[in-house]
C-alpha cells in the first residue's frame, strides 16, 4: 500500500535532497533566482521539482518558510499543472520542435500581471527541443523578466541549449539516484518487498519517475522482458531474420526508442561483466544471460555492440530512417551460433 506523501520531507520527492534543500533555503529568504534550468535524463524528476517550487513560492499557507502545505489552491493548482498562473511550453504533438510562436505567446502573457498567485511560473518543458528561433527568443525574457516571473526550464543537458540560455539561469542538475538508496526509499514509499524494490531500481537505473511508471505499470516490466528476450533471440539469428525484425520494430518511431534504451543498459551490463568492472548490472534478473555473454563475446565486441545502439538512438533523434538505421544496427550486433 502506497504511503501518503509527505510534503514537509523533502517536498515530497523521492532523492535530490541536495536540490530541495537549496532551493528551500532560497524561498525562505526571499533570495530565489528569477530563471532555472532542471537538467537530468527523463524520469529524474525535472518537471516535479519545479511544480514543488512553485507550490513552495505561491503557496499561500505554508507550515514552515520555504514550505508548502499542498492543499491550499495553489498547492493544488500548481501541483496538478493546471493553475491560471502557470504558463506550459512544450513541443506540441506532430511537431519536431518547440516553435517561435509558442514563445512569443509566452512573452505576451508574461507581461501580464498574475491572476491569482504571488508569481507567475513559466514552465518550459525539454526546452532542448526549441528551434534556435524559440531559443533566442526567450533571450529577452531572461535578461528582462517581470518581477513577478520565475522561468523553469528542462532539459536533458545544458550542453543541448545555447550558452545564452543556460548563462542567465540557476542550473539545477539531478543525476540518478544510488541503487540502493532509491531501493530503500520505493519499500518505504510504496510498502514493496526488498527483492521487487531492487528490481525496479535497477531496472530504472536510479531513476526515481521511471521506477514509479514501472511499478504502476506491470505490462511495462513484461515489455522489457520481451525486448530483452529479442535482444538475446537476435545473435543467432541470420540476415533474413534481422531485417524481418527490423521491418516490423520501426514502424513505430517513439516505442523503438524505448526498446534501444533497453538494449542499451542490457549491452552495457555485458560489457561491464566481460570487463570484470565490480558494477551493479542494471538488468540483474538477467545475470546468468550477461554472464554467459560476457564469456563468449569478450570485451571487444560487447563494447561495439553498446556504441552501435548508443549510435542508433542518436540518429532516432534527427530526421533518419528509422528502419534503414535498425537495420545497420542489426548487422552490427554480434553473431552467436
Amino acid at each position: 500500500m502506497e504511503a501518503p506523501i509527505d510534503f514537509l520531507t523533502n517536498w515530497g520527492l523521492i532523492g535530490h535532497a541536495w536540490a530541495v534543500d537549496l532551493l528551500r533555503r532560497q524561498v525562505a529568504e526571499g533570495r530565489q533566482r528569477h530563471a532555472y534550468l532542471f537538467t537530468g535524463p527523463p524520469g529524474i524528476g525535472r518537471r516535479s521539482l519545479a511544480l514543488h517550487l512553485a507550490q513552495a513560492l505561491n503557496c499561500t499557507q505554508p507550515p514552515a518558510p520555504g514550505q508548502f502545505c499542498g492543499q491550499c489552491r495553489a498547492c493544488r493548482g500548481f501541483g496538478r499543472a493546471q493553475h491560471p498562473d502557470l504558463l506550459l511550453v512544450e513541443r506540441q504533438e506532430g511537431d519536431r520542435e518547440i516553435k517561435i510562436d509558442a514563445l512569443r505567446s509566452l512573452t505576451r502573457s508574461l507581461s501580464r500581471t498574475p491572476l491569482e498567485a504571488r508569481y507567475q511560473i513559466a514552465l518550459l518543458l525539454d526546452f532542448h527541443e526549441a528551434s534556435e528561433e524559440a531559443a533566442n527568443a526567450l533571450l529577452k525574457t531572461l535578461e528582462e523578466p517581470g518581477p513577478s516571473v520565475i522561468l523553469c526550464l528542462t532539459a536533458r543537458d545544458a550542453d543541448s541549449l545555447p550558452a545564452t540560455v543556460v548563462s542567465r539561469c540557476e542550473h539545477v542538475r539531478l543525476r540518478p539516484l544510488p541503487l540502493e538508496a532509491l531501493a530503500v526509499a520505493l519499500q518505504a514509499r510504496l510498502g514493496l518487498q526488498a527483492a521487487e524494490a531492487q528490481l525496479l531500481a535497477a531496472t530504472s537505473q536510479g531513476v526515481p519517475g521511471l521506477a514509479l511508471r514501472l511499478q504502476a505499470h506491470g505490462a511495462l516490466l513484461e515489455q522489457r522482458r520481451e525486448w530483452l528476450a529479442t535482444a538475446e533471440a537476435l545473435l543467432p539469428a541470420g540476415r533474413v531474420e534481422r531485417f524481418a525484425f527490423a521491418e516490423k520494430a520501426s514502424k513505430d518511431r517513439q516505442e523503438l526508442k524505448q526498446l534501444l534504451l533497453v538494449w542499451l543498459s542490457f549491452w552495457r551490463d555485458v560489457m561491464v561483466a566481460a570487463a570484470g568492472a565490480q558494477l551493479p548490472l542494471h538488468n540483474y534478473d538477467r545475470q546468468a544471460q550477461v554472464q554467459h555473454l560476457a564469456g563468449a563475446l569478450g570485451l571487444a565486441p560487447a563494447a561495439a555492440a553498446l556504441q552501435a545502439v548508443e549510435r542508433t538512438l542518436a540518429q532516432l533523434e534527427t530526421n533518419s530512417n528509422a528502419r534503414l538505421a535498425l537495420e545497420v544496427l542489426l548487422l552490427e550486433l554480434p553473431t552467436l551460433a
